[in-house]
């Protein structure tokens, strides 16, 4: 799959954390008493402030309406039992009407889809692409669209229940049996009431579970609040794929997001990837492409031996690389006993062997611990290290998660999520570092600490230089480990590379050790003579403007770099 000739830089936020500027933060918090944020919050000026840092894309992570407890029906919309759904606010990637936007996201909900098309051309007019979630292997089990296109099925609409599996079904069944809600659960915590919360779900037959339970009664652990999709798999049956004709939700899918494309939306984060027949994703991705140019599809991925099948037959342009690099600086970054540098050799050279330029690497998202909370490393600068690498290392996209950029460490639970160094997907809840930064909608950082200021610094330059620096965005890669392992000072919690084109150079040393480190930075000879470097030289560093000096770089460069920290020198 070719990519795009400019290096990704995205930011995630969810719109409903985002915007919100109430620091109630209550336990199991209703919306009326925690908040929530909504399109229109992310103004113009947060858009400014977002493309300053560096960033060429927003994924705007739950937007799509997804089943809720709070209640709607005043807007004539259905409410949900909560006895399937998960949180008070509810979760995001249990969609709720492929074709709408969530609720709680508009500030007049009966032109909710119009203010998301507003978001989406405000982006784009502050320099910003948009991308949103696709989420193909589940539904919210209240599935059930009233603002579909007319002429679109709804799913499930046609499917006859009383076989466990047809490819012509959307959902698997289990004939004859009721949907269990599972024991034990406590929807939106002692204090909420709703007469429909009885530990009863009315579903028969059941269907099957989103994490693939084909049984009526899933556990309190499984994805019990969403149905599986039927993309024509027989599962019980050795995965026995039915392709001999297009299943109808193949067609659905279609639709469903070329009715998003049409709105302007620039891209796709789909959802748990594997669980969909790559397939399915080999049909789909090219339809879209060739009718919208400049497309792009990302894949949550976790199976490192399917990530050449999904980018060469599947058709993604990049995938998670959760299973490599981000596992690999977390060690790094928490200092386990250990933990090497040397296993980032074994990322790009191993199981990113020619697609490291499709890989999307991160150190926070919304499923991920937060960096600063104590589930983590308990301190956020700890990160700038991992954070140069996973800028630097390779062509392909960086993200980074909203709160991340100011040390948000996601302390204490919020309900339905618990205290598990996460900020919560489920519940209403406000950020409060992202709180600070935010200024009550100035978005000027005015009360942020002076720690949070110098971290949003870093990442603003870092990331910068990345967008600017054409050896940092689309240059060769070449690695210095080896050249420098006998180096006086070397150590296994160095990491060395060097990053070029035939006009830029630049050489990364990234420090995960907890002191500084000295040493001379050895640059193989073919390589000096390749790029016409001699004698003795001066040498700045991108990230804070140190210079190094030589007397004779064939010898090394003198360096020193200070503990969990790094260096862009441009040669």
């Amino acid at each position: 799959m070719p990519v795009s000739n400019h290096k990704l830089i995205i930011y995630q936020l969810l719109p409903r954390l985002f915007g919100n500027k109430n620091t109630t933060n209550k336990l199991y918090g209703s919306v009326e008493e925690n908040g929530t944020g909504k399109l229109n919050d992310i103004t113009d000026k947060a858009l400014v402030e977002i493309k300053t840092m560096g960033f060429t894309h927003v994924w705007y992570t739950g937007v799509i309406e997804h089943a809720t407890m709070t209640d709607h029906s005043a807007h004539g919309i259905k409410p949900d039992d909560p006895d399937v759904v998960k949180g008070r606010a509810g979760s995001p990637y249990a969609i709720k009407d492929y074709y709408d936007i969530a609720t709680d996201l508009a500030t007049d909900v009966e032109f909710r889809i119009s203010e998301f098309k507003e978001l989406v051309g405000r982006t784009h007019q502050n320099g910003l692409k948009v991308i949103i979630d696709f989420v193909p292997n589940h539904v919210a089990r209240t599935y059930a669209s009233d603002v579909k296109p007319d002429g679109v099925r709804d799913f499930g609409e046609d499917d006859d229940n009383t076989m466990n599996f047809s490819p012509d079904n959307d959902f698997y069944y289990i004939p004859g049996q009721p949907f269990v809600v599972p024991g034990g659960y406590n929807p939106g915590g002692d204090e909420f009431t709703s007469p429909l919360k009885d530990g009863k779900f009315n579903e028969f037959p059941a269907k099957a579970t989103g994490n693939d339970v084909f049984n009526a009664a899933p556990s309190i652990n499984d994805w019990f609040e969403t149905v599986k999709l039927n993309y024509g798999v027989y599962y019980l049956d050795g995965k026995k794929s039915y392709f001999d004709h297009i299943p109808p939700l193949w067609h659905k899918m279609l639709h469903i997001l070329s009715y998003w494309a049409d709105m302007g939306v620039d891209g796709f984060r789909c959802d748990m990837i594997e669980m969909v027949p790559v397939e399915f994703w080999a049909w789909l991705i090219p339809q879209l492409k060739n009718k919208f140019s400049g497309l792009i599809f990302i894949g949550e991925a976790y199976d490192k031996n399917q990530y050449y099948n999904y980018i060469h037959n599947g058709g993604f342009d990049y995938l998670y690389d959760k299973v490599g690099l981000y596992d690999a600086i977390r060690r790094l970054t928490c200092n386990e006993p250990g933990a090497s540098t040397w296993e980032i050799n074994g990322v790009w050279n191993n199981h990113c062997r020619g697609i490291d330029q499709h890989m999307l690497r991160f150190m926070e998202n919304h499923d991920e611990q937060r960096i600063a909370s104590h589930h983590f490393a308990g301190d956020a600068a700890l990160a700038i290290p991992g954070m140069i690498v996973s800028a630097t290392l390779a062509t392909g996209p960086v993200m980074i998660y909203n709160g991340q950029e100011v040390g948000e460490p996601a302390e204490g639970a919020s309900g339905f999520s618990g205290d598990d160094g996460r900020t919560t997907i489920f519940d209403y809840w406000g950020v409060p570092a992202h709180q600070q930064w935010m200024n009550n909608g100035s978005f000027d950082g005015a009360q942020l600490t002076p720690a949070q200021d110098n971290l949003r610094n870093f990442y603003n330059k870092l990331l910068n230089i990345v967008k600017d620096n054409e050896a940092l965005s689309s240059g060769a890669f070449y690695e210095l480990m080896i050249a420098n392992e006998h180096q006086p000072g070397f150590d296994t919690m160095l990491y060395i590379y060097l990053r070029y084109t035939a006009q830029q150079k630049v050489v990364v040393i990234a420090n995960f050790n907890r002191a500084e480190r000295s040493m001379d930075i050895k640059i193989p000879v073919d390589l000096l003579t390749q790029f016409g470097l001699s004698g003795a030289g001066d040498y700045a560093d991108l990230l804070n403007g140190a210079f190094f000096h030589t007397d004779n770089i064939t010898s090394g460069i003198p360096i020193t770099v200070n503990a969990c920290s790094g260096l862009l020198l441009k040669l």
